[in-house]
Order: C-alpha cells, then structure tokens, then sequence
C-alpha cells in the first residue's frame, strides 16, 4: 500500500518576497530515496528549508509526515520536526563532548525524560549506524565518516518518517562516500524511512541509481514523470 510522506501540490516557494521555485508538484512514498539535485543557486536548499518548516509555504499545498505547512507557525515547526531527521553536511557536532552526550542532547531537547529510555535508544542508533563501540569517544577523536555516521544515528533518534539529507556525502573520501550511501539506502529499506537527499555528487548517483527532483530555471522536474 502506498502510504505518501511528501505531498507536494502547486507549491509556489519565496525566500522573502523573491519567487525562488513556481509549480512545484511531487509525493514521496515512504521508505523510498529521492535525489534532488541543481545547480548551486537554484532552490535546492529553498525546498528543504520549506520541507522542514524553516521557510513558510504562502501558495499551494504541502504535507510533511501528517504536517500541513500552511498550517505550521512556530509553536508547531518542533512537532513536524520530531518526525523528520535532517543530515547536514559540515555535521554540526557539538565537539565538547562525547558521541553518547551529543545524542543524549537531543533526545532531552525533544522532549525524553527517562534516562532508562534514553540509554536504550541512544545505544539501538549508534548500532543501526556501525558505531556501538565508539559512544565514549569526543566526536573530534572521529573520522570524517564515523562523525557523518555519529549524524545520521542523530537523525534518526525520534524514529522520523523522513530523512532530509544535505550533501552528506560532500566532505568524504570515495571509499567513505559508498559507505554512507550504503547505510543510507539500508535505512530506506530496512526501517522504511523515506530519504531525499540533496547532492552535486554525480558519481555517487551513478553507483547508486535513484529517482531525481532537479531543480532548473524556477522548476523541479521529476525523473519519474520525464527524463531529468
């Protein structure tokens, strides 16, 4: 059955009062990987910001996980982001501590109360994502792909629907790269999750064929209606 994560519908996006993307119409299913990929400048950040509830949606319609974004104002955005886990690419890791405390942060910042509780998923992530032995260590003592790993175990604290992905296989080597994409991909299949990851990383789109969002002169063009 399909079940959508993302539905998008005549979604007009502004940053302030400049049109940034016009028409825009998709739906991701869950557990399903979507690239959006464009040229530096085109709105591919635009559309995640609105995604996750950072830009307002003034004009069309759109649902995030159950979230209407006309509907949210600012008390509702943390509620819509309890089910989204987003991925940055410069990790954004608070480096005066360690992998466990990073996570725990979190996991109190939504809203977890129970240390019992706490314990348990901070451990069930960091095995989901290869790192069971490494929640004691400072995130800086991290490789480059154990701390993009450390992210993702982040992500995916509150069991989200959708993972929003910004060029997380930017700073890595090729080798670390496939390992990333291998993990993500896992997560889409074993857990369900839906991922549309942004990326100017045609290799690793290659390896790893997916549908395509392109964004191109103030449109998205999906590879599942037309060739992209």
């Amino acid at each position: 059955m399909f079940e959508p994560i993302v539905t998008v519908r005549n979604v007009n996006i502004y940053q302030g009062s400049n049109l940034i993307l016009s028409d825009v119409n998709f739906t991701v299913e869950r557990g399903e990987f979507v690239y959006l990929v464009g040229k530096t400048g085109t709105g591919k950040s635009s559309l995640l910001k609105t995604l996750y509830g950072e830009l307002t949606l003034k004009e069309g319609d759109g649902f995030v996980a159950g979230y209407d974004l006309r509907k949210m104002d600012w008390k509702k955005v943390p509620f819509l982001r309890r089910n989204l886990g987003v991925v940055f690419q410069d990790f954004q890791l608070l480096t005066d501590r360690n992998v466990n405390e990073n996570l725990r942060f979190v996991l109190k910042a939504t809203g977890w109360k129970d240390e019992k509780l706490v314990e348990e998923k901070i451990a069930d992530v960091l095995d989901k994502v290869g790192l069971k032995s490494k929640g004691f260590k400072m995130t800086y003592e991290l490789s480059g792909g154990e701390q993009q790993r450390v992210d993702i175990a982040r992500a995916l604290l509150n069991s989200p629907k959708l993972i929003l992905a910004d060029e997380p296989t930017g700073n890595l080597d090729p080798e670390t790269s496939d390992e990333i994409m291998q993990l993500l991909f896992n997560i889409c299949k074993d857990y369900g999750t839906s991922i549309i990851m942004a990326t100017h990383d045609f290799i690793v789109i290659s390896k790893y064929p997916s549908r395509m969002l392109k964004t191109e002169r103030g449109k998205v063009f999906d590879s599942a209606v037309a060739e992209v």
